[in-house]
């Protein structure tokens, strides 16, 4: 599971601070992670220099064969129930936005489809985006400013009809921020925000600008551009439920393609999803003519599938040991094992429209689950420095970072049971705690996920002990629509972000189109609105750490740790996984190299 875009530093300025490089040392390599020793060179581009990417120049070569934890699903992935890592590491390749992302995570612009962004003018802040002249959609459209403008349309939150949005996005993400959006010309985007946005270059995302002229062409709207937030509802309409509903899956008539790939055929029973060279992309021609990529649930499989030679690359954002030390047993095959942490994180949510709505059973939920024991059983195997994740808004190393749940969070069964006692909560002869004829028996819920499964099999002696009784449930289709209905009482499942920590917002504001757990705190949204009105670095941070000391008080989100990524790959020369788009960033510069 991803965030809207977050998917977390303050602005591009920042993001230098923020790298997390690969677990990758010397000759022998890391001594916690086992990645090969060259892993830390495969983190940047062929061609990138700077502050600008590019694709590099590669060898054309046949098909590629990668496996990943779960299939795609969907072509609009700024729609809540579509909304996950799994799309994205198959849109990466597929659509083209603004910006790219290193293995460093450094935010890069785009330079195969964007001339610059630059800010014209400091306040009231306005923004221009010139984008790159004869850049093409796969079907011949014009990828233009068009498209940048029902960006900001379907995100930006005002169009609504009954007090409800017509377009249904995971969220604003600071582009309800911009109070004027207008097409200079047909390559150039220009943005008056009502108030300084340092994230700004966080907008028009890798995977989000979808096809203008398609909607048009299927909506019978004229012009795109010429639609208003507040203008005519019926239209408006039209074409919000066209880009709510329609771009699911795979239609080839109304799914072009604007980066080097295209999606040429798609299996809904498998979710195996084949991709082809786009012949109208301007940039590098070389790298695979096809892509194949399957969906392995099983990380063990997934390691076996390397290891007999069905797959190229194995690319897993659910850490299992037993998969690592099969993926680091192949070196002598050919195979190279890489690991390095995410911007991701795992964590617990708590439904406060449910039982959590009481707050001593939050807090005596927190009190009884031992991280520690989680993570050195399922995650130090895969990364040996692994420690519990103590924030949710900062990982361990990056400025601001503070620890806010070790005093919360592990306090185990007796303190739990202590918080239950004084709230009325009162044990029964089954040895669980009840109140008001409701005993303190709740489901953990997780999509197909062997570690996960193993993660709930940990916690449930543990909160039996302090009286709370944990069910296991399993179902593959939690993350795809079942999670943004609030059904369920503790969500099991993990955040993953991009460099920009403003976009985080749609998790945990009051109505966030994230926010799928109900929280709601004043606190909370106060800290969310000073950052989002600073004007420097410095008065961000602070409001960021004001806002995780918030989220702390709640006892609604408890975090894990922070997820490393593996993968393994043959007969390829660099392959490296970035954290919030997977290994397909910069497929087409792959040179086969047997």
């Amino acid at each position: 599971m991803r965030r809207s875009q977050a998917v977390s530093a303050f602005s591009v300025v920042a993001v230098a601070a923020l790298v997390l490089s690969a677990c990758g040392g010397g000759e022998s390599g890391d001594p916690n992670s086992g990645a090969s020793g060259d892993i830390k060179s495969m983190a940047t581009g062929k061609a990138q220099q700077g502050d600008n990417f590019k694709l590099g120049e590669a060898p054309e070569s046949d098909q590629v064969i990668i496996g990943i934890d779960q299939g795609y699903s969907g072509y609009n992935n700024e729609t809540p129930d579509a909304n996950n890592s799994y799309n994205t590491f198959v849109l990466t390749a597929v659509l083209s936005g603004s910006y790219q992302l290193d293995g460093n995570n450094k935010v890069l612009l785009n330079t195969d489809v964007m001339e610059s962004w630059r800010v014209t003018q400091p306040s009231p802040q306005v923004v221009e985006w010139k984008l790159k002249p004869n850049v093409k959609w796969s079907d011949g459209g014009d990828w233009d400013c068009d498209d940048f403008y029902l960006a900001w349309l379907a995100r930006n939150g005002n169009p609504k009809q009954d007090g409800k949005p017509v377009f249904i996005s995971t969220g604003s993400d600071g582009y309800e921020l911009i109070a004027d959006a207008t097409c200079k010309d047909n390559l150039t985007f220009e943005a008056k925000f009502s108030q300084p946005y340092l994230d700004y270059k966080s907008l028009f995302n890798p995977t989000s600008v979808m096809p203008a002229h398609v909607l048009e062409q299927k909506t019978g709207v004229a012009d795109v551009t010429a639609l208003k937030p507040t203008g005519d509802i019926a239209t408006l309409k039209k074409a919000g439920e066209f880009w709510s509903k329609e771009w699911k899956a795979f239609k080839p008539d109304i799914m072009p393609s604007s980066g080097p790939y295209k999606i040429t055929a798609f299996d809904t029973n498998s979710k195996q999803i084949t991709l082809e060279k786009n012949p109208l992309w301007l940039g590098a021609k070389g790298g695979p003519k096809r892509i194949i990529v399957k969906a392995i649930p099983d990380t063990k499989a997934m390691a076996t599938a390397v290891q007999n030679g069905e797959i190229d690359v194995a690319s897993s954002v659910q850490p299992d040991a037993t998969a690592a030390e099969t993926l680091k047993g192949l070196s002598s095959q050919g195979v190279t094992y890489g690991s390095a942490p995410r911007l991701s994180f795992e964590h617990l949510d708590l439904n406060l429209d449910r039982l959590f709505a009481d707050p001593a059973t939050r807090k005596a939920f927190f009190q009884a689950v031992d991280r520690q024991e989680i993570t050195d059983k399922l995650i130090k195997p895969v990364q040996g420095d692994a420690q519990p994740l103590n924030n949710l808004l900062f990982f361990p190393g990056e400025p601001g970072f503070e620890d806010n749940y070790t005093a919360k969070i592990g306090q185990g069964a007796e303190a739990a049971a202590k918080t239950l006692t004084d709230a009325g909560w009162v044990k029964g002869a089954d040895g669980v705690f009840a109140k008001d004829g409701k005993r303190f028996s709740v489901t953990v819920t997780h999509n197909e996920n062997a570690r996960r499964d193993q993660t709930v099999e940990i916690i449930i002696p543990q909160l039996k002990a302090a009286g709370i009784e944990i069910k296991n449930e399993t179902d593959p289709a939690f993350l795809k629509g079942r999670l943004d209905k609030g059904e369920w009482d503790v969500a099991l499942y993990g955040w993953s972000s991009t460099p920009f920590k403003s976009e985080q917002a749609s998790i945990y504001v009051t109505g966030g189109g994230q926010n799928h757990q109900g929280l709601s705190d004043a606190k909370v949204d106060e800290g969310w609105r000073a950052a989002g009105t600073a004007v420097d670095e410095d008065a961000a941070r602070k409001a960021y750490q004001a806002t995780d000391r918030a989220l702390a008080d709640t006892y609604a989100s408890l975090p894990l740790f922070q997820t490393p990524s593996m993968w393994g790959f043959r007969g390829i020369d660099r392959v490296f996984m970035q954290s919030y788009l997977g290994v397909l960033w910069n497929v087409g510069e792959w040179t086969k190299t047997g």
